[in-house]
Order: C-alpha cells, then structure tokens, then sequence
C-alpha cells in the first residue's frame, strides 16, 4: 500500500501514527525570582535593581462639546412645518401645487406596510414624509371615492407613465386617502418580493399550487394590525379546516388572524397561514359595511417570469404561486370585493421585470415599451385571461410649475440644497428645465445634483 493511499485514506489522523517523541512538548523554564508586571506598568530588570515605570497612555478621542460644534455641517436642520395629508383633499380646489406631510401613526399602513426603495430613501433624506398633491392627485381620489360603493370588479386601474412620473407617489397618497376615510387596505409595496424567491414555498396537493406561508403570515399580520378596528367586526362567513384545529364560521378577522400568530409563537410553523388568508380575503369579499382598497406596487412583476423552480428546475409560472395568483384574481375580476378597488402601479425601476407582453397589449402601452414586438411574438393565454378588464390610469410626465415649486420648495426647506449667496429663482428655473419636468429627473439629477451651493 503506498503512502498516498494511507493519507488518503478515512480515518484517524496520520498525526496519531507518529512517533511519541516526535510529540514531546518542551515546558517552558520560569525562575523563582522572576517579576510579574502589573497592568499599566513596564517592569525592567538592570542586576539585582528592578525598575517599574508607568506606560505612555494611548490618546482616547471623545466627542467635542455642543459649545466647539459650530460648523454649519454640524447644526440640526428644522424640518419645514407644512400642511397636513387630509381626507379632504380631493374636495379642496386650492391645494393642487401644494406640499403636505405626513405625520403617520404606530399602525399607519406607511409604516406598516412598508414603502417602495426609491420612496423610502427620499423620505430618509428628508427625515420626515412629504408629498405634493398634484392635479393627478385631486383626479385620482375622485375616482377612488366613487368607487367605495361599488364593487371592485367595476374599478381595477393601472397607474402608467413614463419612468419617473410619480406613480409609486401617487399610489401612496390614494392608500393613505383611503385608510384616512375609514376603508380596509391591503398595501403590497414591493410586488416584486412575490416573485424574486426571496420567500420559501412549498406545492400543496389540496389547491394544486405553491403556497408562500411566510410571505403569506407577514401580510395577515399587517393587516390585522392596520385594519384592526375594522377586521374586529368582521366575522367568517364559513369554518376554516386546519391540520390540528377548526376555526368556527362567525369567528372576527382579528381572531382568525391570530390563531397564525400563536402557531407562529408555538411552534415556528406558518403553514396554516395561506388557508387563513384566504379565508379571510372571502369574509371582505363578501362584507358590504365597509369599502377595501388593495394596493401594489411593481405591479407588472406579477405577469412575468418568476425566479422559483419546481423540482425538475422548471421556472414556476406566477399564477401557480398563491400570492401572485391571489392579486390577479382580484385584478382580473375573478374574485371581487362587494365594495372597493384594486390599483395597481408598474415600475420601470426594476430592470429584472419589464413590462410582461400580455400587459402591455391589455393595457395599450406601445409607447411606453420601446422594444419591437410583434404579433407573432409568443403568449401566455393563462395570463391573458388575467389581465382582462384592467384600465390604465395615466399619470403625467411632466410636473406643472404650480406643482415643481412645491416639490423646490420641500427640499429647499430641509436645506438639502443651496446656501447662503444661492440665487434660488434661477437655480429652479434652470433644473426645471434641464429635467423637462419629470418629476425623478428634477430631483435627483436637479436639486441634489450635487449639495454644493
């Protein structure tokens, strides 16, 4: 047997095998008169004399006092009081060019929910939310009020534009309109989070798809939590079979919702979560007491390609996915509610989920979409069937001057831009026109282009 078999072999450690001297360990010799220095302290031997002296203290950098902080850079920026995000808003005619903030609350579906990346690193830089409500603005909460008493099949809207509209704005201020008007919201900020396999899932032999029990348990907490006083007289309309319990038909939303929180605390499972969401998705099917919007962002997402796989790494289709196909139930007018809407807002900030071609035909966006694609290009008709009956709500491209100084005057109140010798009149001038009005373009390569006055 040769040496590499040896070494190569599993088993014990070629170490063990060797030869007990080849282990020895020599002890290190310590004299009896040997001085132990103390912490702090260098101890030097000159004979028989010992000499202990105290070690040079390395510098200890603190912080300086509020009194030396006297640089510009260092002083706290009052952020600019301004109006506040009302309900009233889409009666008013006065306020189109007006900004408004919010001031949202523990249970503000803003907070809740979650915000879209671009919307929550301005409102970051900004250290608190503001918007500016626009004529866009004032049209679409029209709309919505009028269809809080008609059922949602009648109102399913696409918010359209070109990149850097303000559709992810615009959805926003309709879903805080709605929650401050006393409806039910359903808020999916980031719809491609249904999609990316970020989430795990599992096929379930009963409904014949992959179930999302986590993305699925997180949206039944948030909703309970947003639309507790609501959901608390609500109750099941049927009994809901679990693996190890039945909850009773006439049982509350919030108590439905949190028999999936306790088997979350118990036993870390959340695989009953998707038959509860359901089931309570039917009991607002069926209500008529109060209106419910749902609201989602990176709506396109949804009618693309997903990044899950089945076992043979097949790519999974989105309406095999109970989130997704969830949503374009609704979407399609499947599944309705007896009153309220469904909005929905495509993003071209996702590069990785462009606007799928069945949506683009539904919702007529041959100029929003610059890619060639013709008749013969291939479509899903399962997915067809799901974009029918949508309606594109469009949403300008160009902000006015009433509503560009507006937005000008929220960053400058924060002072992200600017100082003391700045002309402010031709800077918005010149940013306003360098950016063609587009509301992103204004901001981002406009006003903070750069922070130097």
């Amino acid at each position: 047997m040769s040496l590499l078999t040896v070494v190569s072999r599993a088993g014990p450690s070629v170490r063990r095998n060797l030869l007990g001297q080849a282990m020895t360990e020599s002890v290190r010799w310590k004299s009896d008169d040997a001085q132990v220095s103390q912490p702090g302290y260098i101890t030097k031997r000159k004979g028989k004399d010992v000499q202990t002296k105290r070690r040079k203290p390395f510098p200890q950098f603190r912080p300086l006092g509020a009194g030396q902080l006297k640089d510009e850079v260092y002083q706290v920026v009052q952020a600019p009081k301004l109006p506040e995000f009302h309900k009233t808003v889409a009666k008013s005619d006065n306020l189109v060019g007006q900004p408004v903030e919010w001031n949202p609350t523990e249970t503000d579906p803003l907070r809740i929910f979650g915000l879209p990346k671009n919307l929550l690193l301005e409102f970051r830089l900004l250290s608190k939310p503001y918007s500016v409500i626009r004529q866009v603005t004032k049209d679409a909460l029209e709309t919505l009020n009028k269809a809080g008493i008609s059922p949602s099949s009648n109102d399913r809207w696409v918010l359209t534009g070109k990149p850097g509209s303000g559709k992810s704005f615009l959805l926003l201020q309709t879903v805080e309109h709605a929650i401050q008007n006393g409806w039910a919201v359903i808020y999916i900020p980031r719809g491609v989070d249904l999609v990316n396999s970020t989430t795990n899932y599992a096929y379930d032999i009963r409904t014949q798809i992959y179930v999302q029990s986590t993305f699925s348990f997180q949206t039944l907490q948030r909703m309970s939590t947003v639309n507790k006083a609501i959901f608390e007289n609500i109750t099941l309309q049927k009994e809901i079979v679990l693996e190890k319990q039945t909850i009773p038909a006439g049982t509350n939303l919030v108590q439905a919702i949190e028999v999936a929180i306790q088997e979350r605390k118990k036993s870390g499972s959340v695989a009953s979560s998707p038959a509860i969401l359901d089931a309570v998705m039917r009991a607002l099917d069926t209500q008529t007491d109060v209106p419910v919007l749902l609201a989602v962002d990176q709506f396109q997402a949804l009618y693309g390609k997903t990044s899950y796989r089945d076992q043979h790494f097949v790519p999974i289709h989105s309406f095999h996915l109970s989130m997704p196909r969830l949503i374009m139930e609704y979407a399609s007018g499947k599944r309705s509610f007896a009153r309220g809407a469904v909005i929905g807002a495509i993003s071209a900030a996702q590069s990785t989920n462009p606007l799928p071609i069945e949506l683009r035909d539904a919702l007529e966006l041959d100029k929003l979409d610059t890619r060639v694609i013709t008749e013969y290009d291939k479509r899903n008709k399962t997915m067809i069937g799901y974009t029918q009956g949508l309606k594109k709500f469009d949403v300008p491209e160009k902000l006015t001057l009433e509503e560009a100084i507006g937005v000008f005057e929220i960053w400058k109140g924060v002072k992200a831009f600017g100082g003391d010798n700045t002309f402010y009149d031709e800077t918005f001038l010149g940013k306003y026109t360098e950016s063609g009005g587009n509301p992103r373009e204004f901001v981002w390569n406009g006003l903070l282009s750069n922070f130097a006055p």
